[in-house]
């Protein structure tokens, strides 16, 4: 399919993982703005929440290379909401080269994130668009890194961070397991870095108090340097210092940590007991996204957003990168969000304001 081509019935589009927390909200908004998408998974669950919708099912494993590629022939594109994406990028980026569909995904992990870059060339070969981190994950955090480089060319170090209410859905927490095993991420002079768990502290000020936070491998740390080119980058996320110091303790624990055993037992207790934020939950919640770069002389630039909890940002920020898409003339390989949509497209986002520093 050509990277333009999205008139007639190539404006099909899919979600898959539609029945999982995050796939469901962006489901039923899809829905209601008539966007009717064809709703997807490996499950027959999914078949009920099409049919609650009035949209069409389609079921499909992605461990069958056959039945991904049958599954997706006839889309657009696909928003790819089924994680942990360690496990299920791969085979679907592979079937949408493979039928010239446009890929979507809203990870957060890093190395998904390089994987897809390296893919770079295979799609424009294939005439499709590779966006991974289409929601909060990394929308806001990306913008926020293209602005402060917009203001401050010649930036040389980035910090990113925020504070998230509201509690994680199930196959956040997954990812964060994951994350566990495999330490931090910086960074430096261009290059991805393993740095320990809560490598650094720092605090940064909202409504006037200062909010204690530890360095995360959250994926900016890739995708921040392929928008901006600043070499050096940190991202934090706020927590309290008792967190900090429990994350710190984890350290000694890095071998057991990633053992299959432990990620097992530590994945099976998430899906006991994590459900995601309830619809009150996250219209009460919201999310404080800062920015800060600097250059070699000492010059300064900084932000300060204000932002809906992180799903309900996700369903409008993947629903409004799907609209541009499906509009066409798009272009292909690897982009990052603020790439494709610009360094303000956040700042559209319903319910974004920008706060004074």
């Amino acid at each position: 399919m050509n990277a333009t081509a999205t008139d007639g019935p190539t404006t099909r589009w899919m979600i898959y993982g539609a029945n999982g927390y995050t796939g469901r909200l962006i489901a039923a908004e899809a829905a209601r703005r008539g966007l009717r998408p064809v709703l997807a998974g490996r499950g027959e669950a999914v078949r009920g929440l099409a049919s609650e919708l009035g949209l069409e099912a389609r079921v499909f494993d992605l461990a069958d290379p056959a039945a991904v590629r049958a599954g997706l022939e006839g889309m657009a594109l696909v928003l790819h909401c089924a994680g942990p994406f360690s496990a299920t990028c791969a085979p679907m980026l592979e079937g949408c080269l493979a039928t010239g569909t446009h890929y979507l995904d809203i990870t957060g992990e890093i190395e998904v994130f390089t994987y897809c870059h390296e893919h770079d060339a295979p799609a424009c070969k294939a005439g499709i668009l590779i966006m991974p981190g289409t929601g909060f994950d990394v929308v806001p955090t990306d913008c926020v890194a293209a602005q402060l480089k917009r203001e401050l060319p010649s930036a040389t170090h980035l910090v990113l961070a925020f504070e998230a209410g509201g509690g994680p859905s199930p196959g956040t927490a997954k990812t964060s397991v994951e994350g566990l095993g495999n330490g931090g991420r910086a960074r430096i002079d261009g290059q991805l870095v393993r740095v320990p768990l809560a490598w650094k502290t720092r605090s940064f000020e909202r409504d006037g108090q200062a909010r204690s936070a530890m360095t995360i491998p959250w994926g900016d740390v890739y995708t921040s340097f392929v928008s901006t080119g600043i070499p050096n980058v940190e991202v934090y996320m706020a927590v309290s210092p008792r967190t900090i110091a429990n994350v710190r303790r984890l350290r000694l624990l890095g071998p057991l940590l990633r053992s299959g055993i432990v990620q097992g037992l530590l994945k099976r207790r998430v899906e006991r007991r994590v459900r995601g934020p309830s619809d009150a939950r996250r219209g009460n919640t919201l999310t404080h996204v800062w920015g800060e770069a600097r250059d070699a002389q000492g010059r300064q630039a900084r932000r300060h957003l204000v932002v809906p909890n992180g799903y309900t940002l996700t369903v409008d920020a993947a629903l409004g990168i799907v609209e541009r898409v499906l509009a066409g003339d798009v272009p292909a390989g690897f982009r990052t969000p603020s790439q494709l949509m610009g360094a303000d497209y956040v700042m559209g986002l319903p319910g974004v304001r920008a706060e004074s520093v």
